[in-house]
């Protein structure tokens, strides 16, 4: 049996944190930006952060699975 869990939440937070898309921290004009579409290197350094952060404890602290087969 295969664990899926990481791999879909790996995937859904790369989509919902990805800089720019929904929203921005730090932006480029304001401290939050919704929906620009634009990205700078300090939000890449933040969203990378906080993705790292949500990753681990969804997958270490409360050992989420999702098993096949």
């Amino acid at each position: 049996m295969m664990d899926w869990a990481p791999i879909l939440i790996g995937l859904l937070l790369f989509i919902l944190l990805s800089p720019g898309l929904l929203f921005q921290l730090p932006g480029n004009t304001r401290r939050v930006e919704f929906g620009s579409f634009t990205t700078n290197g300090k939000a890449i350094l933040v969203h990378t952060l906080i993705f790292f952060t949500i990753f681990t404890i969804l997958t270490l602290a409360v050992r989420v699975h999702i098993y096949t087969g």
